[in-house]
């Protein structure tokens, strides 16, 4: 493990000075209400006040700023859920190349209507979940000799999304857990990676919904498995892992723990970061939150740090939570 997070660690300082001018460096926020409730220090790393509204815009600048410093001019293939299009979308517009993104027929309204304001991206909807469209969108940039980008099975990207340890270490000095959403496994691979190489004792906590934690099952087994997803508040997290991804090995190396939310969990962690904090989060990003309220006596004493990934909360469900909350 020494390694491998000693690389992806090397690969994050490059990657912070690549996409330094492009992003922005959310600091972290102190909860006076999630600490008094686990009697510890938490603090959230807001993500979800990131240019483009996730983590995700750090490893598409890093991979797209890297293929044009090499010389690549061709159009760059992608496939998202949403936030990984809009963070493409972004940094392509940057490097003055032609994106083509495939997302789910499932995808969120509001994630395809924020891509609507670049002229230099093409939406592709195809099949039913994040794996579908990621296996379609790979076979196509092989078809048409173009770049294929993963939205997380890459290590650029790995980089990129690694630069939020960095900078959450810069101000939490070695915290005792952090607590990240997974998904795809690209966010908890550079995370852990950084912080395992900084601080090796601090845990790494892998939050999934039960409705989809293909990767906490696929690490149970120790192979990637190809199990099927329920619908979820937390799709941005939502369906399987490409054959041989780079962060199942990951995943297994770094991450210390699972936690599983249901959806009702998810649910009162997006009200509870509204209400105390003000922020609007989307279910994805609410898992770190959620994993924190389901058992505040498990980090009694210990300094936490809750990643907020994204803030893509669709409006309708905002105006019920908020409706809800009085």
């Amino acid at each position: 493990m020494e390694q491998l997070a000693k690389k992806v660690y090397q690969a994050a300082e490059s990657a912070a000075q690549r996409i330094a001018p492009y992003i922005y460096p959310t600091r972290v926020i102190y909860s006076p209400y999630l600490s008094d409730l686990c009697n510890g220090r938490v603090y959230l790393k807001p993500e979800c006040l990131q240019t483009t509204g996730s983590f995700k815009l750090r490893g598409a600048l890093n991979k797209v700023l890297s293929l044009k410093n090499s010389g690549y001019r061709k159009a760059v293939v992608t496939a998202s859920t949403g936030n990984h299009a809009a963070a493409m979308a972004f940094a392509c517009r940057q490097a003055g190349l032609q994106a083509i993104i495939y997302m789910p027929e499932t995808a969120s309204q509001v994630k395809i209507n924020n891509l609507q304001s670049y002229p230099n991206v093409e939406v592709r909807l195809t099949g039913q979940d994040s794996l579908a469209s990621e296996l379609a969108a790979r076979q196509a940039a092989e078809r048409q000799g173009l770049a294929y980008i993963s939205p997380y099975n890459d290590e650029a990207i790995i980089a990129g999304q690694a630069t939020v340890g960095l900078e959450l270490l810069a101000e939490v000095d070695r915290p005792d857990a952090v607590l990240v959403p997974v998904g795809g496994g690209g966010l908890v691979s550079g995370i852990g990676g950084v912080v395992k190489h900084t601080s090796p004792a601090s845990q790494i906590i892998g939050c999934q919904p039960e409705h989809s934690a293909v990767m906490y099952h696929s690490v149970v087994a120790g192979r990637i498995l190809d199990i099927p997803s329920k619908p979820t508040l937390s799709d941005g997290t939502a369906g399987g892992l490409e054959p041989d991804s780079l962060t199942f090995t990951y995943a297994r190396a770094f991450i210390d723990d699972f936690v599983l939310l249901s959806e009702p969990a998810i649910r009162q962690g997006i009200a509870t970061t509204l209400q105390y904090h003000r922020l609007v989060i989307e279910g994805a990003a609410a898992l770190s939150v959620a994993a924190l309220l389901a058992n505040p006596g498990r980090f009694a004493g210990q300094t936490v740090v809750l990643v907020l990934s994204g803030n893509k909360l669709p409006w309708p469900l905002l105006q019920e939570i908020s409706a809800e909350m009085g």
